[in-house]
């Protein structure tokens, strides 16, 4: 896929990356209100300052902190799995402190985070190919990086949408974040969708982030479906192929493989076979 701007590829790019998307979410707690720290967010049962309290629990953790201990009595619909009720320990710990020292205690955890990283890198006792933990589990660095891109900037646009304050839409970490999902289309369109062989699947990003990604699907010697990236500048592109066009704007994206918003809430339009969109579009939603 060709994005504009273009994601990077590198992991001291993915890196600064991160640290962008972390600072905005700085900056935005940072011009809050105290009543704006309170306001709904996209993400079920968390406030504004929820979302910053689990941005700052997982940095803080990943940086060396301990994990908080489940808290005792805690009550939340939107809790259903164990990874929930971890997650949920770090926004509860700081549910009583002032939005404003959480976002601060967020500028001291991105501040040591990343210059663990940096020196890591500089000393060549971490490599892109280090397998580090993460939240989802051990992975190599600049994939481990890739997911963090991927969760801070669909925090910061939780946070932005509730502030009314759009903004980094073609940052690099929504470059990022894109790219992670195009890795997944295959998958999503071949497995998750069960979209027949012979079909042909295309994304297209409208803007502000623009880029087409996109998967022909194939049957293997065994019978069963592959899906194949279209758009690497191979032959086989599957010019014959059935072909379904989606077309929506990187924040409409964002907002459906991040499990967001519901494909009705979504501005979304198709060129093709309405079927196979509309499975596609049914499961989009990568976030784990």
């Amino acid at each position: 896929m060709a994005l504009h701007p273009a994601a990077p590829d590198d992991v001291d790019g993915i890196l600064a990356a991160w640290a962008h998307s972390v600072q905005a979410i700085i900056d935005l707690g940072g011009s809050c209100r105290t009543e704006e720290f309170a306001l709904e967010t996209a993400c079920p049962g968390w406030s504004v300052k929820d979302q910053i309290s689990h941005v700052t629990d997982i940095e803080d953790q990943l940086a060396g902190g301990a994990a908080p201990p489940p808290v005792a009595g805690a009550d939340r619909a939107h809790v259903r799995s164990a990874m929930g009720e971890r997650t949920e320990a770090g926004v509860e710990l700081r549910r009583d402190r002032p939005g404003q020292a959480v976002v601060d205690e967020l500028e001291l955890v991105l501040a040591k985070r990343h210059a663990q990283l940096r020196d890591g890198l500089d000393s060549g006792s971490l490599t892109p190919e280090t397998v580090v933990t993460m939240p989802i589990g051990p992975m190599p660095l600049v994939a481990g990086l890739r997911t963090r891109c991927f969760d801070v900037w669909t925090h910061e646009q939780d946070i932005r949408l509730a502030l009314g304050q759009p903004g980094n839409l073609d940052s690099p970490a929504a470059a990022v974040t894109m790219a992670q999902f195009e890795r997944s289309l295959p998958r999503v369109v071949a497995k998750s969708a069960a979209i027949e062989p012979g079909h042909a699947v295309i994304i297209d990003l409208t803007g502000p982030l623009v880029g087409r990604m996109g998967v022909r699907v194939v049957e293997t010697e065994d019978g069963k479906r592959r899906g194949e990236p279209l758009f690497t500048g191979e032959k086989h592109e599957g010019e014959d192929d059935q072909r379904t066009v989606i077309s929506l704007s990187t924040a409409g994206l964002g907002r459906l493989i991040a499990g967001r918003a519901e494909p009705a809430q979504v501005n979304i339009t198709v060129s093709g076979d309405e079927s196979v969109a509309r499975r596609v579009i049914e499961h989009l939603n990568i976030a784990p």
